[in-house]
């Protein structure tokens, strides 16, 4: 007995997270599916984002897990009601995948690793009935389509070929790790449809400083633990984390970073830099810095005098010379402010192509309330190609598999309102 949309088909083209997620929510009230996507498998940036230990989701509190996407807090919102992290845990253990919470908070598969969980989630899908077909890169629209059933031009092995879907959700990814399949090639093909697209910028990225040479060869790879970083995002709103990065040959990247990413680059847009401020003790107060670095060091070294009594030793140490101007190194008073507000001056992003993930993307204002784009009814966009942030810790996938979801089912109330 068929049923309202089995007479329908939909092309899904990319097949990460959302992409996937958007053909399960499909393909289970029996909708033909077909996921398209230019890489000769699927989910590969999954993969990658799996090695050093898959993190899907974080088990914070959900006002504060929204919070974590920012000036699109309001639009994810309701994607991740519908589907947060609990519901991603179930689904993974309806999957066979059990889940843990670390010490952070973030929650990881139990055996660490995306592969199972990606497997287990393709044989489910394969046999609901989802075709895939690989290396087939979705390179324009073609003149036979029309608004009722879409027409889009795929470069396969066999040349270009012309599909017809009911409806099309894309779900390309950003800009960040092209050689993965995020490559932006689609902005241009919606451009020149009259979509709107924000600019594709770095995110979850390192950023560059100007270190000096001999800072650059004796302290590059190391870790700096134990600190916090201070720094006035675009709106001049004060963001402060604590945590760890690393020094680069060429900056600075790691978590802490990573976290406060999106304020850096906002800063960036608005001065050309950015000012950081680093907290190179943040379990002492102020006070009890200048009390304890403006105390008699005698006959000492300031290095000495440092490590002795607050323990700024190292790469720490390194940084106060790198930062300060030799006049006020030996300025005790100045040292003893610096070590709580050290200032760092960064100058650029990294190259999106090195970045995590990326910002930028389909604004919110172009989509309606079920991800289908105001300028081409029954085309559903998802995942990273969005216009939002997110700092690493399971947030990025959460956004992605929540989006996916969503698209999928707005796809479904739109076959269901053509009705044919």
């Amino acid at each position: 007995m068929s049923n309202l949309y089995d007479r329908h088909s939909v092309a899904v083209i990319g097949g990460g997270p959302a992409g996937l997620m958007a053909a399960e929510a499909l393909v289970q009230h029996g909708v033909q599916v077909d996921v398209y996507d230019a890489m000769p498998s699927v989910g590969r940036k999954f993969l990658m984002a799996g090695k050093g230990g898959m993190n899907i989701t974080h088990s914070e509190p959900l006002d504060r897990f929204v919070a974590r996407y920012g000036k699109r807090s309001a639009q994810i919102a309701p994607l991740v009601d519908r589907f947060g992290p609990d519901a991603l845990r179930a689904w993974a253990s309806a999957l066979g995948v059990d889940t843990f919470v670390g010490s952070s908070g973030r929650v990881f598969p139990t055996d660490m690793k995306a592969a199972p969980l990606l497997r287990a989630w393709l044989h489910r899908l394969r046999e609901s009935g989802v075709r895939f077909h690989m290396r087939h890169k979705w390179v324009g629209w073609d003149a036979a389509g029309d608004r009722a059933r879409h027409a889009l031009r795929l470069s396969t092995p066999a040349g270009v070929q012309v599909l017809h879907a009911d409806a099309v959700i894309l779900a390309l990814g950003g800009g960040s790790w092209p050689r993965l399949g995020s490559d932006a090639s689609w902005v241009p093909l919606l451009t020149g449809r009259d979509v709107p697209v924000a600019p594709l910028v770095a995110s979850n990225c390192g950023f560059d400083a100007d270190w000096s040479e001999a800072f650059r060869e004796r302290f590059a790879g190391q870790p700096v633990k134990a600190v916090a970083i201070t720094v006035n995002d675009g709106d001049n709103q004060v963001q402060h984390r604590q945590g760890e990065f690393v020094i680069t040959t060429t900056g600075i990247e790691g978590g802490l970073v990573y976290a406060l990413s999106a304020a850096i680059r906002e800063r960036m847009q608005a001065d050309g830099a950015a000012v950081i401020r680093l907290d190179l003790a943040p379990g002492l107060s102020t006070q009890r810095v200048i009390d304890e670095v403006v105390r008699p060091r005698g006959s000492r070294s300031m290095s000495s005098h440092l490590q002795s009594r607050i323990g700024i030793a190292g790469v720490k140490l390194g940084l106060l010379h790198e930062c300060l101007s030799k006049k006020d190194y030996f300025d005790i008073e100045r040292v003893a402010y610096a070590i709580k507000a050290l200032p760092l001056r960064l100058v650029r992003a990294r190259p999106i192509e090195e970045a995590i993930s990326s910002a930028g993307g389909v604004p919110f204002e172009a989509l309606n309330a079920q991800l289908m784009l105001r300028e081409l009814p029954g085309v559903f966009c998802a995942g990273e190609m969005l216009d939002w942030d997110a700092p690493t810790g399971g947030y990025l996938l959460t956004g992605c598999f929540a989006s996916g979801l969503a698209a999928g089912l707005g796809a479904l109330n739109y076959l269901a309102s053509i009705g044919r």
